[in-house]
């Protein structure tokens, strides 16, 4: 498989404000690809996510939230019932106990509700800072801007970070918006990353931001050295 190193260097502050300009222009309806109705099945359907597709996801849930409609339920609900329901998104045991036990924590602690704030959020079962953060952006509209696998792949590929972490990562794009772009910009990475900058290999050719990216250049290389 081929591995397209990430830059070593960042780009200017000026250029990646011009990246992420031309990301904002050509996805400027980027949400999420998630389906849900309320803050309760977002938060079901981000814990479900993790290596695992939006699509089987979403393929899953509807019956999920046919059987336990909000956190009261799910919060009773049997694990083995719960694991055979969303057994398809994989690492499904795990998840099955994430879930009910993050539903049994609402009930107790937040009356059922999910909460919209930080704290509160993280220190359900199961929930870390990107589930929280999608969350908060999605659920809530707050400023929040969270990394998945394909945020962190394409900030490093466009030199927007050099960060080891997430939480790197984080703060190096959001140190480059306003904070009302925020719950936007992860999508518009997230698209990104999907359509264009791929692993192993992103599509150089069709990238509106390939002739200010660090990464087109290596590109071009490894392709013509496979030649």
């Amino acid at each position: 498989m081929v591995k397209i190193p990430f830059p070593t260097k960042k780009v200017t502050r000026a250029t990646a404000k011009q990246m992420l300009a031309r990301l904002e222009e050509m996805y400027p309806q980027a949400q999420t690809a998630l389906e849900f109705r309320d803050p309760y099945e977002l938060l079901v359907a981000v814990a479900l996510s993790a290596q695992c597709t939006d699509a089987r996801v979403n393929l899953t849930t509807p019956a999920l939230f046919a059987r336990y409609p909000d956190a009261k339920a799910l919060a009773n609900a049997k694990l083995d019932d719960v694991e055979r329901i969303i057994k398809s998104c994989g690492f499904y045991r795990a998840k099955a106990r994430n879930i009910v036990a993050a539903a049994q924590a609402l009930v107790e602690r937040h009356g059922g509700e999910v909460p919209s704030e930080r704290v509160a959020l993280e220190a359900l079962p199961g929930v870390g800072r990107k589930t929280a953060s999608v969350v908060l952006a999605v659920a809530f509209g707050e400023a929040a801007f969270a990394v998945d696998t394909h945020v962190f792949r394409v900030a490093h590929r466009l030199g927007l970070t050099l960060g080891k972490t997430p939480l790197d990562v984080e703060r190096d794009v959001t140190a480059l918006l306003p904070r009302e772009k925020w719950r936007h910009a992860h999508h518009w990475l997230i698209l990104h990353g999907r359509q264009i900058c791929k692993a192993p290999m992103p599509l150089c050719g069709i990238c509106p931001v390939a002739d200010v990216c660090p990464t087109a250049p290596l590109v071009l290389k490894k392709k013509r050295a496979g030649r």
